[in-house]
């Protein structure tokens, strides 16, 4: 029962925390600018995230990869879209 209860939490922070970057894709896809996400920040971000996803595969958490996983590909996704209308605009 103990370990049911701790799951439910790895996965309602993953899902939340995941689910957090959403907003900033789709605003930043909306408006094709991302001038006002900073790009040290988003690799140092990224950087930690790619440091949590091998921490989950070393302790085979899947709440911990699968929400890692997810947020990595988001904010590549905005990397890209950052790195893309900066030359376009």
């Amino acid at each position: 029962m103990y370990s049911l209860n701790v799951e439910f939490f790895g996965y309602f922070a993953a899902i939340l925390t995941t689910a957090a970057f959403l907003p900033q894709l789709i605003k930043t896809l909306k408006t094709k600018k991302a001038d006002d996400v900073s790009l040290l920040t988003l690799i140092m971000f990224m950087s930690g995230v790619g440091s949590w996803i091998i921490y989950g595969y070393a302790i085979s958490s899947s709440p911990i990869l699968i929400a890692n996983i997810i947020t990595l590909l988001l904010n590549f996704f905005i990397l890209i879209s950052k790195i893309y209308y900066a030359r376009k605009y």
